[in-house]
């Protein structure tokens, strides 16, 4: 291969440019629409910002406002003989987030398969899960609380049921998508060993999808935490009604402490997070490569086999 490209002179590559132009650099059209698509977007860009104010005066004030201001007051955080309170009420938005994933998880993992391309040959059907999961995680956390509040009214039974519902349609999403990326030979060595749809799933699938689903799960855990902490604003229960009510009452040192013990509890969920997603994928990863090895050493043995017989 190294002697051949050796071979290769200088008017032979202005022959190969000359044959084939668009291979060697973008035609005149192509840079023309390059550039008109990078300079639109710098320009819508650059419009953006100034239409909201980024140019101006009072966005500078603002922030030199906001850091001798409300920096200011937040430090030192204080309240600490409420801390009891805060506490309880943040294992109860730490409840709220683990079930409200845990219910949206549950409902989304069949739905998921209807929703995947490769599992559902019947198209009307993949459609129309692909778009109800669209319909539930069109609206926020913050809309989803506002109609159960009024439904069911005030708590945390209204946040976990917002919380499940837009984390439904989330992981239909997810586990569609991460269903239609799988390797088919797998599934096609256990049809033809005779397995049928459920042996399909159960030894062709999930092996190879689960463990991409539990990281999915557990990081949309960590990012329910946060979710679950401002529902309170509007009576869905966690800390986030104590938060709203320290800032309302300009008690920011407390709501600094609330917020601190939030950051606390989004670090221990992403470090206990990180260690069970790293079990489940070198879990599933030394299986795969025992079952290669295993796999190979039946080669040489068999070689070897037929060695003996000639």
């Amino acid at each position: 291969m190294s002697s051949r490209l050796a071979q290769i002179t200088d008017a032979d590559i202005e022959a190969e440019r000359a044959r084939l132009p668009r291979a060697f650099s973008p035609s005149p059209k192509e840079r023309a629409a390059s550039w008109l698509t990078w300079g639109g977007g710098a320009v819508l860009t650059l419009y953006c910002l100034y239409r909201f104010g980024f140019f101006s005066g009072g966005f500078i004030d603002g922030t030199v406002k906001f850091g001798e201001a409300v920096v200011g007051q937040l430090f030192p955080p204080k309240g600490y003989e409420h801390l009891p309170m805060f506490l309880r009420v943040m294992g109860e938005t730490l409840a709220m987030a683990f079930l409200g994933t845990l219910l949206g998880a549950l409902v989304a993992f069949p739905l998921g398969f209807l929703a995947s391309k490769n599992m559902m040959p019947f198209r009307p059907v993949q459609f129309g899960t692909r778009r109800f999961a669209d319909l539930l995680r069109s609206f926020d956390y913050l809309i989803w609380a506002l109609i159960f509040v009024r439904a069911i009214g005030l708590g945390p039974l209204a946040g976990i049921m917002a919380i499940a519902i837009v984390e439904t349609g989330t992981f239909i999403k997810l586990y569609s998508e991460t269903i239609e990326n799988l390797d088919r030979r797998q599934i096609d060595a256990v049809r033809a060993a005779g397995g049928n749809g459920l042996h399909v799933i159960r030894f062709g699938v999930l092996p190879q999808v689960l463990p991409m689903m539990v990281s999915n799960t557990l990081y949309m855990f960590e990012h329910n935490t946060r979710s679950a902490s401002i529902l309170g604003i509007v009576g869905a229960g966690g800390i986030g009604f104590l938060l709203a009510d320290r800032l309302r009452a300009y008690e920011l040192q407390e709501a600094c402490l609330i917020i601190i013990l939030v950051i606390l509890a989004v670090y221990a969920i992403d470090f206990l997070s990180k260690i069970l997603r790293e079990r489940f994928i070198r879990d599933d990863a030394s299986v795969t490569v025992e079952g290669r090895v295993e796999e190979g050493k039946g080669v040489p043995n068999a070689d070897a086999r037929r060695g003996a017989e000639a």
